[in-house]
């Protein structure tokens, strides 16, 4: 049986992300409630992780969001890992069409 992935402790503020349970979009711990853009997403400083994921796993049992996790920031807020930065961008589904390609005549 493999051992659980070590975490290492968080140094940099942190926010937290989950998905909207109804939509499923990706949202974000704000000082009121859950939001849609990064930007408004409430800052813990590294010390209060545990706080931060107490309030997103009581979220998650109140049947308001799935999945939340704590994410390592930097000033603005922006993202540290691709990842939750792709996240923070929106989905990629919900990019602009692409315009009809035109035939060469």
């Amino acid at each position: 049986m493999a051992a659980p992935a070590k975490t290492r402790p968080a140094t940099a503020p942190l926010v937290v992300t989950a998905n909207d349970l109804r939509t499923g979009r990706v949202v974000w711990l704000g000082a009121g409630g859950w939001v849609a853009e990064v930007a408004a997403a409430r800052i813990f400083p590294p010390e209060e992780v545990a706080a931060a994921l107490a309030l997103g796993q009581a979220a998650e049992k109140a049947r308001m969001v799935v999945g939340a996790y704590a994410v390592e920031v930097s000033p603005g807020p922006v993202p540290v890992k691709f990842r939750e930065r792709l996240r923070a961008a929106g989905p990629s589904v919900d990019a602009e069409p692409r315009p009809a390609l035109q035939l060469a005549s």
